[in-house]
């Protein structure tokens, strides 16, 4: 889908006129751009439905707006935009990615110091010459530098949630030729890693004496509209550099060695050694092409059969990491992980009443759509002003709206129910933003770090463990206040945290769109009996599919169905504190 990378520039856009003080434009590109990310259908094939006259029915979308979208399908770019960026000497791209820049900061550096870009952000900041501008500080320096050491280890990976859907649209585009007889991801991508550096796909045919096959394979993949630069074309192996910067290699193998490749490329490279380590001990050779007893190859067209014949159960490629997955392989005591249908709800979800784009209806209505059976309304507390926090007026109307969905529910035999929760603010000395009186009124409550993540590490464990220790609390949302790709986790003892959830059978939440929990820390959890749920933190109702990739998390954490909450059904669903409240 072109949705986001044209959601992208229009952001962009809007962040370029309000750098020139245009009035009105900016947010009229950035409620575009909000639209157009939110849409659920690909905007390429409305326009291709309906042309101008669809665009412009896309809300927030008029003729001008309209006109671009329609530009950049037709030929892969905007030239206004262009235009924009040419003249303006400021490589917003790279600046707004720094924790904490946003428009405003940006222009008055620039305006200031004549910062441009990253370099000159990062030699700024060393030379000690932000801290004294007004609205920044030391602090604010420090974390600059912090900030972008982080972006430096984070360079050339890629998003998993951002990457899969375009490496899984070039995998059903092979698929779908004729005589294409298997076909799969392989690599990191495979195994579900939360970034990723590159791609691999696996092809098998029946015939691998089929030159012409291969090559129409092979066309198809290099000629993909994805594709920005061919990097080598060969007859078993193409490699080409997607318009994301992603590289992605495609080989062709035998059918008799399918399983073979498919195992030697999924990884992990620790996880190979051990099994080639095992193999040897029997006497035995594995490599890409098979299972060999001598020159003789034995197993290979599946990855099951090759498992099996090492004496093993089939390793789901999520947790072949070489963490005692082998040997639990060889004793039959692999866990049944926890897949995304045994998903019965979610407990992170935000309306429009905290400024999320989707009425409580909309969404609950999404969530029957994905076959769940309740949904958990989430929204944030009044000290979080920036995300439009409810007070307490606001939390207990919205119980009286929810109250009324659900007698609709029923009245149309639906089962499903929408639950009232709140992602109730952690404030700095560790109190909650809401007292125990409106908090036991509600069906659970989440609680979150959303500010002071400078803290000590003693000082932020204490103030998490005070605020998950009050009786009414159930879940602690995104425990270490990671967000994967652009902000690290800040200090606190995870150890501390993990004694504290288990003392107060406190739940747990693996952020899909954070990342957070990472999949150790969700692991050390399970070891300790702790309770764990799933949550999209969705803001708009399409978010409510980025369940998968909270699933995979849990997959990689050997974490089952057993271990995660929101896969009981509404019948067996159950706080801690549900009972002590009227």
């Amino acid at each position: 889908m072109k949705n986001q990378e044209i959601a992208k520039i229009l952001f962009e856009i809007g962040d370029f006129l309000e750098l020139n003080e245009i009035p009105f434009k900016p947010k009229a590109y950035q409620q575009a751009a909000i639209a157009l990310d939110s849409l659920e259908e690909d905007v390429a094939e409305i326009y291709k439905r309906e042309g101008l006259k669809g665009l412009e029915k896309i809300p927030a979308v008029g003729t001008s707006i309209a006109l671009k979208i329609e530009e950049y399908l037709k030929t892969g770019k905007i030239e206004y935009y262009k235009d924009l960026k040419r003249v303006s000497p400021i490589d917003f791209e790279e600046l707004t990615k720094v924790e904490g820049l946003g428009v405003r900061k940006i222009k008055k550096l620039y305006d200031e110091l004549g910062i441009k870009n990253l370099a000159d952000l990062e030699k700024a900041a060393k030379d000690s010459k932000i801290a004294p501008l007004f609205g920044f500080g030391e602090k604010t320096e420090k974390n600059i530098l912090q900030s972008i050491e982080f972006l430096r280890q984070s360079k050339g990976r890629f998003l998993l949630r951002e990457i899969l859907p375009s490496i899984k649209k070039i995998e059903q585009r092979i698929k779908n030729i004729k005589g294409v007889e298997k076909i799969s991801i392989a690599g990191s991508t495979r195994r579900r890693k939360e970034t990723i550096g590159d791609a691999d796909i696996l092809v098998s045919v029946l015939d691998a004496l089929d030159k012409h096959l291969i090559e129409k394979i092979m066309n198809t993949f290099v000629t993909w509209d994805e594709v920005v630069k061919v990097v080598a074309k060969g007859e078993t192996k193409s490699s080409v550099k997607t318009q994301e910067g992603l590289d992605i290699d495609l080989r062709v193998v035998p059918l008799s060695s399918y399983g073979a490749a498919l195992q030697y490329f999924t990884g992990s490279k620790e996880h190979n050694i051990a099994i080639r380590r095992l193999a040897i001990k029997q006497g035995l050779k594995l490599n890409e092409y098979g299972l060999y007893r001598g020159v003789k190859k034995i197993k290979g067209e599946t990855e099951e059969e090759i498992y099996e014949y090492l004496g093993m159960d089939w390793i789901p490629p999520e947790i072949r990491e070489n963490q005692g997955e082998i040997e639990a392989a060889q004793t039959h005591q692999l866990p049944s992980l926890i897949e995304l249908k045994d998903i019965k709800g979610d407990f992170h979800c935000h309306s429009d009443w905290d400024g999320g784009e989707n009425s409580l209806k909309e969404l609950a209505l999404k969530a029957i759509e994905l076959g769940y059976e309740y949904l958990g309304i989430c929204d944030h507390t009044k000290s979080l002003k920036i995300e439009n926090g409810l007070s307490e007026k606001e939390l207990l109307n919205q119980k009286k709206t929810i109250d009324k969905l659900n007698k609709e529910f029923q009245k149309q035999g639906q089962k499903f129910k929408l639950l009232q929760g709140a992602e109730v603010e952690i404030l700095k000395d560790g109190s909650l933003d809401f007292n125990n009186e409106i908090l036991k009124q509600l069906d659970f409550v989440s609680v979150s770090v959303h500010s002071n993540f400078k803290m000590g590490k003693v000082e932020m464990t204490k103030r998490i463990i005070k605020a998950i220790s009050n009786p009414y609390v159930d879940i602690l949302n995104h425990p270490t206040g990671k967000i994967l790709g652009s902000r690290d986790s800040y200090e606190v003892d995870v150890e501390e945290i993990l004694k504290a959830a288990k003392k107060n059978n406190v739940i747990l939440e693996i952020n899909c769109y954070r990342g957070d929990l990472s999949s150790s820390i969700a692991r050390q959890a399970k070891e300790l009996g702790i309770k764990l749920c799933i949550g999209s933190d969705a803001h708009i109702k399409k978010e409510l599919t980025n369940m998968e990739y909270g699933v995979y998390q849990a997959r990689r954490a050997w974490l089952t169905k057993q271990n995660i909450l929101n896969a009981q059904s509404l019948e067996k669903l159950y706080f801690k504190s549900y009972g002590k409240r009227s």
